[in-house]
């Protein structure tokens, strides 16, 4: 009996299924990664412009997407954010034919990106170009002292003209900015020393008054000093006049005390004296104490009482009070 066939039949059965099994493995392995290649994420602030057997098909936003294989593919990666150019120095003429250099930046963002990819060939060179041509014609229209002094007045009318212009090209300019502004040198120069002789000229005026200020805070200073001074030495003579006023009432106060004291005493001795009842030999020998007080050689005029002949009885009267009882 022959074996041979039956076993080489069954090797190319086996040999067959594990080939096939080969096959459909590397099928499996060849699709996967051909979807994984097809996926695309969209990232934050990006756009996707799709087509699709090179028609546009749609745009892309934030997030997973997949593509048909060879029929999508992907026109342009679009960034949503603003962007910012700086172009170069555009030559520009003035109304007084004084050519200077102005160089601009833009400020801009795009809105629609179909537009954007299909709309215009190299936007940020058509923006430039469109910038300079706008810049030359607002400058022409100006002249040199206008221009350097005007920067707001110009951004205004070139942002406005930019972004209407843009619109078709799916941009919005939100502004731009004349960042230098270069005039020809010996203009300048001459700008400089018009520049130097202000500062000159502001100097000295601010010296002028600085030194008229000082003037006037010496003088006010010697004014309030002589003020001052004056107050001082009317309040010196105010309370002078004021304490000798007081030491005149004082003294004037004393001397009417003294003479109040003096006449309540004599008063005082009037009355004790009434009081006493004295007799005719005792008011005789107060008589003779007040002659003799007259008599004592400091008086000029001496006046002798009319009852001169009583002096006789007088002194011996006198003697006999001296000599009597001290009792009576």
């Amino acid at each position: 009996m022959n074996l041979t066939a039956p076993v080489f039949g069954m090797a190319m059965a086996l040999g067959s299924g594990f080939f096939g099994a080969i096959m459909i493995v590397v099928f499996l392995v060849l699709l996967a990664f051909l979807l994984l290649a097809n996926v695309r994420i969209v990232p934050q602030a990006t756009v996707y412009v799709i087509e699709r057997l090179g028609a546009y098909a749609g745009t892309w936003q934030t997030g997973l997407h997949v593509k048909i294989p060879i029929i999508d593919r992907v026109a342009k990666r679009v960034s949503i954010k603003e962007q910012v150019v700086d172009f170069n120095p555009q030559p520009v003429i003035t109304k007084d034919n004084v050519t200077m250099q102005i160089d601009t930046v833009v400020f801009f963002q795009i809105t629609d990106a179909k537009l954007y990819t299909y709309g215009v060939e190299r936007p940020v060179s058509a923006i430039e170009n469109l910038t300079a041509t706008t810049l030359r014609n607002i400058i022409g229209d100006m002249e040199l002292d206008h221009t350097l002094t005007s920067r707001d007045i110009i951004n205004t009318k070139i942002t406005a003209i930019l972004d209407e212009a843009t619109d078709k090209w799916g941009i919005k300019v939100n502004r731009v900015e004349l960042k230098n502004i270069i005039p020809p040198r010996e203009i300048q120069d001459a700008m400089e020393k018009q520049m130097k002789a202000e500062r000159e000229r502001r100097e000295s005026i601010l010296r002028a008054e600085g030194e008229k200020r000082s003037q006037i805070l010496v003088a006010e200073g010697e004014k309030e000093s002589a003020i001052l001074r004056a107050e001082a030495e009317k309040t010196s003579r105010i309370l002078r006049a004021e304490a000798e006023k007081e030491v005149l009432i004082r003294e004037a106060q004393g001397q009417a005390e003294a003479i109040h004291l003096v006449q309540q005493a004599n008063a005082d001795a009037i009355r004790l004296l009434n009081d006493a009842n004295p007799n005719e030999k005792v008011l005789t020998l107060k008589s003779f104490e007040a002659l003799t007080k007259v008599a004592d050689g400091k008086a000029t005029k001496l006046i002798v009482p009319s009852d001169m002949q009583n002096l006789a009885g007088f002194a011996a009267s006198l003697k006999e009070i001296v000599s009597g009882d001290p009792k009576q």
